[in-house]
């Protein structure tokens, strides 16, 4: 397995605070409540990720160990605490730069928890998922978040109670585990609705996928198609084109694909933002204009969206929020294993950018 830690290097303190006194004395559990105004269980507290503190006390709390330069000794505190000290974060694909973003963020969530986060990638494998279920949860660490692809329904329940855990991305677990989701059957309808707005009317979908990969695909589709029917277009088959993968090359060939039909699409929605990107590339090499000959519009809101010729109009999920809720939901599961079930839907935002309409407006969700 892969293990990524997010480590910081402090040289400086902060103007005005010293990290030691004049014998070189490190700044202690003490010092950081007494800056920050709070007990030293208060600061225990934030320290071991417990969630029962308020936002602003934690956000206290953690500045003043920032500004103290406060490294506590974790080994000795998961010993004393019977715990690795060690959370999981199971994707799909590290390659693929929407789970490379997501993937910071829950590195930084789990280092202001006081956590070392193990990541490991399962390719979309039906098998390496559940094997990395079990592998991570002998002992290896105190809980996982997981985004499965190739695992659902009864098939993903037989894996669960083995190890805390929280899913994130579309895959229902009956209700057996706590999930954080986006909506992605309204994201996506109000992606297609933009897209109407602009005067499109031959809408294409690229990024629809068959079975075992039924979760957000699946959703993303319907939000599509009644999109298409609440404004009175026809649903056409031969506008739906399915990629093995969410990858760039994918999205070039059916983006090709869609130009070469008798009747070309005005519009297309990229189920991410890796085959949008991929559908531009196509569209520049055929010499078409974009947005005036066909707009383009994404989901994920990488960071190359916002820097391609034209940028990318996009689906932003609020990722900090995915990372955060996830987060949270694990710490609460590690110390009360057997409270129902949880599930959190975050926002989402819709970026119009140069490929749909050739401005930067947004509009928010």
């Amino acid at each position: 397995m892969t293990a990524v830690k997010q480590q910081t290097t402090r040289d400086q303190a902060a103007p005005g605070r010293k990290r030691s006194d004049g014998a070189g004395r490190s700044a202690t559990v003490k010092d950081v409540a007494t800056l920050a105004g709070v007990s030293p269980k208060t600061v225990s507290n934030v320290i071991n990720g417990f969630v029962h503190v308020s936002p602003a006390t934690r956000e206290r709390v953690q500045r003043a160990i920032r500004e103290l330069g406060y490294r506590p000794n974790r080994v000795a505190r998961n010993l004393r605490r019977g715990s690795t000290g060690m959370i999981g974060l199971v994707l799909p694909e590290l390659d693929v730069p929407y789970f490379a973003e997501l993937g910071r963020h829950f590195l930084t969530t789990a280092e202001e928890h006081g956590r070392t986060l193990l990541i490991e990638q399962t390719l979309g494998d039906r098998e390496r998922e559940a094997a990395v279920i079990h592998g991570l949860g002998d002992q290896v660490v105190d809980g996982m978040v997981v985004s499965p692809l190739a695992l659902h329904g009864s098939a993903l329940a037989n894996h669960l109670g083995t190890v805390p855990l929280v899913l994130i991305g579309e895959r229902p677990s009956g209700g057996l585990a706590d999930h954080v989701v986006i909506d992605n059957v309204a994201a996506a309808q109000q992606a297609v609705n933009h897209l109407v707005a602009g005067g499109r009317r031959r809408i294409a979908a690229i990024g629809v996928q068959p079975e075992p990969y039924i979760g957000t695909p699946l959703l993303r589709r319907t939000g599509y198609r009644q999109a298409l029917e609440e404004a009175g277009l026809p649903l056409d088959p031969r506008l739906e084109r399915e990629t093995p993968r969410y990858h760039l090359a994918e999205g070039a060939r059916a983006m090709a694909a869609l130009l070469d039909q008798a009747e070309p699409p005005d519009a297309v929605f990229c189920f991410n933002d890796a085959l949008a990107l991929g559908a531009l590339r196509t569209l520049y090499e055929r010499g078409l204009r974009v947005p005036d000959d066909m707009a383009v519009m994404g989901f994920d809101d990488i960071e190359a969206a916002r820097y391609s010729t034209p940028s990318l109009s996009s689906v932003a999920p609020d990722k900090t929020a995915i990372a955060r809720y996830a987060i949270d939901l694990l710490l609460e599961r590690i110390e009360a294993p057997d409270r129902p079930a949880q599930e959190v839907v975050v926002g989402h935002t819709l970026r119009a950018r140069e490929s749909t309409e050739g401005g930067v407006a947004r509009i928010a969700h």
